[in-house]
């Protein structure tokens, strides 16, 4: 028996590994006796507000003008993008398909120009987006390591608040919380973006 079997034998007599079934239940039977919203109306100006002042670029689109406004934020940048898998084929079927590339191992991702992938839900409140990786969104690799982010927001997928967000979220996936481009400061304040993840965000709010 290796050291690490028995670290994670000795974990497993203290909190033992429960099938995700009953982890779920656990979850969904959580009392939650606050509000689960806190604004009924402007829901989209207000996520289109708050992911801006994260100095995002956000393009607000009707369903038809997706793949037109997506061809032409990529006609001004050069390099390949990568397609998460899942990813509705009619959002980029105004770009030239010899830029579009699949199937990039995780060791060739900062070769690429940028990524572009759906979510899972948005909060309008926090001017946040969540991914769980799952259809359209890629793994979590995917979304880190290129240097450009364009993400597809539909209407129907932006929360107002967290509490009604997180309930519309599986806590056993990979969760991925996204607000702005990836920045950090130093000790005299100095921002620097694209130290952990993506240097440009970019969102188009579909609706």
């Amino acid at each position: 028996m290796s050291a690490r079997d028995e670290i994670l034998g000795r974990i497993e007599t203290i909190v033992p590994s429960r099938p995700a079934a009953d982890i779920d239940a656990a979850y969904a039977a959580i009392d939650r006796p606050y509000l689960s919203r806190h604004h009924e109306d402007g829901i989209l100006d207000l996520f289109a507000e708050r992911v801006a002042d994260y100095r995002a670029i956000v393009h607000r689109v009707a369903p038809q003008e997706l793949p037109g406004a997506i061809a032409a934020a990529l006609s001004a940048r050069t390099g390949s993008y990568v397609l998460a898998g899942g990813l509705p084929a009619e959002w980029v079927a105004e770009v030239d398909p010899a830029r579009l590339v699949t199937g990039v191992p995780v060791a060739e991702l900062d070769g690429v120009a940028g990524v572009i992938t759906g979510c899972a839900v948005a909060i309008a409140e926090t001017g946040t987006i969540v991914l769980d990786h799952g259809q359209g969104q890629g793994s979590r690799a995917l979304t880190l390591v290129p240097d450009h982010h364009l993400v597809v927001i539909t209407a129907d997928q932006v929360a107002p608040d967290v509490p009604e967000a997180l309930g519309r979220l599986t806590p056993t996936l990979p969760l991925t919380f996204i607000s702005g481009p990836s920045a950090t400061s130093d000790i005299e304040l100095s921002r620097v973006e694209g130290v952990h993840g993506p240097r440009t965000l970019e969102v188009f709010l579909s609706a």
